[in-house]
């Protein structure tokens, strides 16, 4: 990306130009808009522009900073931010707003939002939700400036034609640039996200099971549970089942294989 300068050239001072170093920000950003609205030429309006960027940097480096820890590096949002104060200073117009703050702070954030859109997601929305942020973008300066305000996301809709939903959920998706990693702590002393997770349940099986197998088990006779109970719950033998209903170790084996085969047919024709 462009990188501009964060620092300005030293100036030689005008002697036409008011000595504003020494007023607040606020001051200082309104005489600015009062000379640029009289300025008789382009050039002297730049100029005054220029000055008006220089007294409001920290308002840029301010929002910028909101955006930290979200996969972009401080520094690059700062230089977005930059830009964005730049297009405010060139885009306010004092006859439709008397508050530069208010039209410059959702530029800014505009400029960084978009941005991320571009080069700053890690896990991507949807097509419809990332071309819903863009007009939104487009938009919310102008009706920052109309409104005086922050606009609301009724007006926002209203505006654009789209659905209030998709433009909230545009809104929440603003910032959800980066997942966070399941090893980060919320606190010092609390444990990882991934640490507060739930294991699986291996009771979630057997009952899954026990369910679908209790309407077949009931259609069996006493010979069949016996088997069933003493081989998959005792874990006994078919030496020692065959003893307990009389028949020998082969007849175990021949009705245990032909049950069970039973059983999956039945089980496979339920699901």
């Amino acid at each position: 990306m462009v990188t501009l300068a964060t620092e300005s050239p030293p100036r030689h001072p005008d002697p036409a130009e008011p000595d504003l170093s020494e007023l607040p920000r606020r001051e200082a950003t309104e005489r600015l808009l009062s000379l640029a609205a009289t300025a008789e030429t382009e050039a002297e309006r730049r100029a005054i522009e220029d000055r008006l960027v220089e007294t409001n940097m920290q308002i840029a480096v301010d929002v910028a900073r909101r955006y930290r820890s979200r996969g972009v590096a401080v520094e690059d949002l700062e230089q977005v931010a930059y830009l964005g104060l730049v297009k405010a200073a060139r885009g306010f117009d004092p006859d439709r707003a008397n508050d530069f703050l208010s039209y410059a702070v959702p530029t800014i954030r505009g400029e960084v939002r978009r941005y991320f859109r571009d080069h700053g997601w890690t896990v991507r929305p949807p097509r419809s939700v990332q071309q819903a942020q863009a007009r939104i973008t487009s938009v919310e300066s102008d009706l920052c400036q109309e409104l005086g305000r922050a606009p609301r996301p009724t007006e926002i809709a209203d505006r654009l034609g789209l659905d209030l939903d998709l433009v909230v959920e545009a809104l929440a998706a603003n910032g959800c640039f980066a997942p966070t990693s399941l090893d980060s702590a919320q606190g010092e002393h609390e444990a990882g996200i991934g640490e507060r997770l739930g294991d699986d349940d291996s009771s979630f099986d057997g009952a899954e099971a026990r369910v679908a197998l209790k309407p077949l088990l009931a259609h069996l006779d006493r010979r069949e549970r016996i088997m069933l109970e003493m081989r998959f719950f005792k874990g006994a033998t078919q030496s020692e089942i065959g003893e307990v209903l009389g028949i020998t170790q082969m007849q175990v084996s021949r009705l245990l294989s032909g049950l069970l085969a039973r059983l999956r047919d039945e089980l496979g024709s339920v699901t």
